[in-house]
């Protein structure tokens, strides 16, 4: 049977995660990208919520996002792995609107 849920990085189902207390950001979106983070170390799922359409991706510090990278629909909710603590772990998230303002809602999983 299939599964929805977030895998790791050796492609094993993570179990659902909790909402993170005081982990629940939200971040105005425009046609120039913006971005949130650092999350901490110990946060390896984010969930994503978007009240208009986004363009999306992740990295360290300096990540900027374009209209050529993952596409999230308005309405959609999304589960996204950050990776393990360590030299190769994502730690930001940015966004960029094709379409003006929306408000991206990030949830800190654990």
């Amino acid at each position: 049977m299939g599964t929805l849920m977030v895998r790791d990085d050796n492609g094993i189902p993570l179990p659902v995660l909790r909402l993170r207390p005081d982990g629940a950001h939200r971040l105005a979106v425009t046609t120039d990208s913006g971005t949130i983070g650092p999350f901490p170390d110990e946060i390896r799922v984010i969930s994503l919520y978007a009240d208009g359409p986004v363009y999306l991706r992740t990295g360290r510090a300096d990540v900027s996002a374009s209209q050529t990278d993952h596409f999230l629909p308005a309405g959609l909710y999304l589960d996204l792995a950050l990776g393990p603590a360590g030299p190769g772990r994502h730690s930001h998230l940015a966004a960029i609107s094709p379409s003006g303002h929306c408000t991206l809602y990030v949830s800190e999983r654990e």
